[in-house]
This record gives C-alpha cells, sequence and structure tokens, in this order.
C-alpha cells in the first residue's frame, strides 16, 4: 500500500526530519505539509511534497480536499509563549490543534493519528524526587508554565474527541517525548534551548550574548535532571507508529531512552564549563527579568523556571515492551556525542563519536 501523509509543523526541527525520512520510503507516495512558516529550501528538491503554508489554526482542511492522507502526523506547535498575548498562542496552539482532531476523526480515510505530547506536563514540583519515574498512567498536573499547561489540554481535548469520534477504526498514538537533541538539531536548527545556551551559541543579539555570558559557568539546582532522546530514535519510533503494525485504539507513550538522568554536573562537563551551585530562586529572578526585559524574545515566561529547577523523570521503556523498539542513544550520550544520521552536519573537529 502506498501511504499519504499529512505533517503538520513540517517546517519545524521534528517535522522537516520526518518529512525528509518519510519522502525516501518507497511506501510512500504523497507527503502534505502544512505549516505557518515559508516551505524550507531544502524542500525544493522532494518531489512527493505537496506544502501548504498556513496555520492550523486557519482554514487549510478545503486546500487538502481530495488528497486523502490516511496518515496524520501532528508536531505544529507554538513552543515559544507569544510575549503578552496568550489569546494568539491559544489559538494557534489548542484551536489548531482541535482542527487537526476534527479532520481526523471526521475522515475515514484516515487510520493512523501520531501527535506530539511532552513530558512536561507531569508538572515540575519541588516534591519531585530525582529518584521517581513517572509512567504514562500518572496524570498530568496544572502548570503555570503556558507550553505544558497547554500540552495537558490539547491531551485532554484529543481524548474527549477520541471518545466521540465518527472515525471508529483509526489507531490514535500519543507520543511525549523528553528533550530532542542530536546533531541535525544541535548544528543544522540552532535555536534558542537548553544546549545552544550553555554551549555559548545564541551571540546573534545582545541579549543572548549578555545569556551567553551569565552562563560562563553553569548554574545548576539541587534536584535539577534532564533527559534526553537522540533525534534518530524520536523518528525511528514515529516511524514504528506510523508503518508498523497499528497501535490498538488510544494509547500514551513516554519517549525517553533507559539508564541515568543527565545531573548538572554532567551537562557542565559536557560543555565544558565549571558547575555552579544556585538555589531555584537565583533561576526564578533572572528568568523573570529576562523575559519582561526583552518583551519574551528570551523565552523564559512565567513558570518555565520551575524545569530547571524541580526534576521531571519518566519511565519510556513502554514503546520497547509494547512496540519492540530498541533504544539507539542513551540520554547523556545524545546530549555529548554527535553520533547518528546526521553527523556529516557537524565540522570534523568538532565531531564527538562514542565509538572512537
Amino acid at each position: 500500500m502506498k501511504h499519504t501523509v499529512l505533517i503538520t509543523g513540517a517546517a519545524g526541527y521534528v517535522g522537516a526530519m520526518l518529512v525528509e525520512k518519510f519522502a525516501a520510503r518507497e511506501d510512500v507516495h504523497t507527503i502534505i505539509g502544512i505549516d505557518k512558516e515559508p516551505k524550507p529550501e531544502a524542500f525544493n528538491e522532494i518531489e512527493k511534497l505537496t506544502y501548504f503554508e498556513i496555520n492550523t489554526a486557519d482554514e487549510w482542511e478545503d486546500l487538502i480536499e481530495g488528497i486523502e492522507p490516511d496518515i496524520v502526523i501532528h508536531t505544529a506547535w507554538q513552543i515559544r509563549e507569544i510575549y503578552g498575548n496568550h489569546a494568539l498562542t491559544w489559538r494557534w496552539n489548542i484551536d489548531g490543534s482541535d482542527k487537526v482532531f476534527d479532520y481526523v476523526f471526521s475522515h475515514p480515510n484516515v487510520k493512523r493519528l501520531v501527535h506530539f505530547s511532552t513530558v512536561a506536563s507531569y508538572g515540575a514540583y519541588p516534591e519531585n524526587t530525582i529518584e521517581q519515574r513517572f509512567t504514562e498512567k500518572d496524570p498530568f498536573r496544572l502548570m503555570d508554565y503556558l507550553y505544558a499547561e497547554e500540552k495537558r489540554i490539547t491531551e485532554s481535548h484529543l481524548e474527549e474527541k477520541y471518545e466521540g469520534r465518527l472515525n471508529k477504526d483509526i489507531s490514535v498514538a500519543i507520543v511525549r517525548p523528553a528533550a530532542i537533541t542530536g546533531p541535525r538539531g544541535r548544528y543544522m536548527r540552532i535555536r534558542f534551548g537548553l544546549q545552544a545556551t550553555l554551549s555559548g551559541q545564541m551571540k546573534d543579539s545582545f541579549a543572548y550574548r549578555v545569556v551567553s555570558a551569565m552562563v560562563s559557568v553553569v548554574p545548576i539546582t539541587p534536584k535539577w535532571v534532564r533527559q534526553f532522546i537522540h533525534e534518530d530514535d524520536v523518528a525511528g519510533i514515529v516511524s514504528r507508529l506510523a508503518f508498523g503494525e497499528p497501535v490498538q485504539g488510544y494509547e500514551v507513550f513516554n519517549i525517553c531512552p533507559p539508564g541515568k538522568v543527565v545531573r548538572g554536573n554532567d551537562m557542565a562537563m559536557a560543555v565544558g564549563k565549571r558547575a555552579l551551585p544556585v538555589s531555584p530562586w537565583m533561576v526564578r529572578l533572572p528568568f523573570f527579568v529576562f523575559w519582561h526585559l526583552t518583551r519574551g524574545k528570551i523565552p523564559t515566561g512565567r513558570g518555565a523556571w520551575k524545569s530547571y529547577s524541580y526534576p521531571i523523570a519518566v519511565d519510556g521503556s513502554k514503546v520497547s515492551r509494547e512496540l519492540g523498539y530498541v533504544y539507539k542513544h542513551e540520554g547523556f550520550d545524545a546530549f555529548y556525542y554527535t553520533d547518528g544520521e546526521y553527523e556529516y552536519a557537524v565540522p570534523p573537529l568538532q565531531r564527538r563519536n562514542k565509538e572512537k
């Protein structure tokens, strides 16, 4: 069977990676890409791709009428909170997702939906422990961090819409990734994020240079941990969910490799800097100042400081147990080394290959 795949957020980090990967598959006939951003130049040579520059919150449904995708991958998301405009962030994320879900559940030609959520919605709270591992059975918790909260609300909408669906035969898989990293993200799509910030890559403005100067050492709170999943594993798991044996009904998967969490000292070592122990309030204060001083250009909005102060660690074994997927990269390795499909993008002198 030749598949037609709809990918929302097709110009984003994960979406673009999936467009390129799926276009190389012989069992994919057509890819429909939807994104509010212009078509990336790298897509110009992909003959299988039909691209629409439009927000999922707008009227895109008629544009794909007659193309009839049988697989939908929903990655579109405005991750950065829009300063002073929660309503617009809500429209793009919540309303946009609702429109995708309504389309999927009202069109019987769609056989599979893969929706990208996040582990952040389990909630970064002071009572969390480093040893604790959240599983898919643990509920999401209310957060003042907008990204986590809107992801929580979107999942609740998806579950409600699934219960009332007309498309009864659809397979729905939700993936909740840990922090995604790898050579593609670090060297081909540098953006404001933890790794780019700590390594001093963000220098294209005065505000970013100030932040880079402030992290000449790595401030670490006592309970700060992160988990990382390699971009190759993200693509591999989504490929399994999209083209392998379908999951039955509605399933949720944390996607995070087994093994130790990455502690603050590990992250400092990885970027070649000294660790500086700090208290959570010492993280909260600069987050607040930079958020308002830069009017949101530095994405440290309300509640974001908690993820840099309190642990959220998850158990990602369900994809191995139920889907038979074996992770290729451990968490620290994904953060530190440059191994992977996109290592060619890393300058030779900056490569860190684990095998060597």
